[in-house]
């Protein structure tokens, strides 16, 4: 499993609507930023974390997606280290870890469909000015279903280059990666266009 997947389950996060879910992340987001208190924004870690194992996935998965946001926050860290404070970095490291918590369990909480229907709904009064809400919705919905997607990718050419000795060769992991999503998204573009949209 990866980062933007949906997994099915039952947990009260599941019985929430998508909207729900958005607009207290949103709230969440907001609150976060806004409160200066390291404290606080350490708190908000653990609650986040609780969250995240309330959507019923594995544990052992649940922890493996969160191997890359961890090399991410410790860049965040070692970059505020750098430029500015400790205090500054232990900050931006709780409240982007929140966040990245909060967000992963509404999307394995959330069916892609439901967030695709939210987007088309929430740009509804924008149709008068020409924005159409239904290829707005399918186009995030497809973003959302690509990243877990090119993440998996990468993670089985690097385990079939490794297996072949070439794992220290970024361009024998690129250009394999680069080729197969080119050769989906064309894939997906002639499956759209053949169900009545267009490009």
């Amino acid at each position: 499993m990866t980062i933007g997947l949906y997994h099915p389950g039952h947990s009260p996060l599941h019985r929430l609507s998508a909207g729900a879910k958005v607009a207290g992340l949103l709230v969440a987001s907001l609150a976060l930023f806004l409160t200066p208190s390291i404290w606080l924004a350490f708190l908000s870690v653990p609650v986040a974390f609780a969250v995240y194992l309330s959507t019923g996935a594995p544990f052992r998965q649940l922890m493996a997606q969160l191997r890359g946001p961890a090399i991410l926050l410790g860049l965040v860290f070692v970059f505020h280290l750098l430029f500015g404070s400790v205090a500054d970095g232990l900050l931006a490291v709780a409240r982007f870890a929140t966040l990245i918590l909060l967000a992963s369990a509404v999307t394995l909480s959330t069916p892609i469909s439901e967030m695709a229907e939210l987007v088309e709904w929430g740009l509804g009064p924008l149709k008068p000015i020409g924005v159409n809400p239904e290829k707005v919705g399918l186009a995030i919905a497809l973003a959302i279903r690509f990243v877990p997607l090119i993440s998996e990718e990468f993670r089985h050419i690097r385990e079939a280059q490794a297996a072949r000795g070439l794992a220290a060769n970024p361009l024998a992991l690129i250009v394999p990666l680069v080729i197969r999503t080119l050769k989906s998204a064309d894939e997906l573009a002639d499956a759209i266009e053949a169900r009545g949209y267009e490009r």
